[in-house]
């Protein structure tokens, strides 16, 4: 192997690593994010957070589960905003 295969096998290795550690870091946050929101989702219901406006709870489906994971915190403002006004979020 030749002192330029050896270099250009290096930077290719470095530059993989590189973009490995950007996907992983934003997929980390991502899948944080996910948790944070359903888990807000679920407390609410739990709490019985919504009967203090005089609304039933939230129901928990397909689809509140993809916009509470989806958008974190702000997807379960969305959710309970949606809610609020009666706007029913299922199939």
């Amino acid at each position: 192997m030749s002192l330029l295969t050896g270099l250009l096998a290096l930077i290719l290795v470095v530059v993989i690593a590189f973009v490995l550690y950007k996907a992983v870091k934003s997929v980390t946050g991502l899948i944080i994010n996910a948790i944070v929101g359903v888990i807000l989702l679920w407390l609410i219901n739990l709490l019985d957070l919504m009967q203090l406006v005089g609304r039933p709870d939230i129901p928990i489906n397909v689809i509140t589960v993809l916009i509470c994971a989806i958008g974190g915190i702000f997807g379960v403002l969305i959710t309970v905003v949606l809610h609020l006004l009666g706007i029913p979020l299922t199939l």
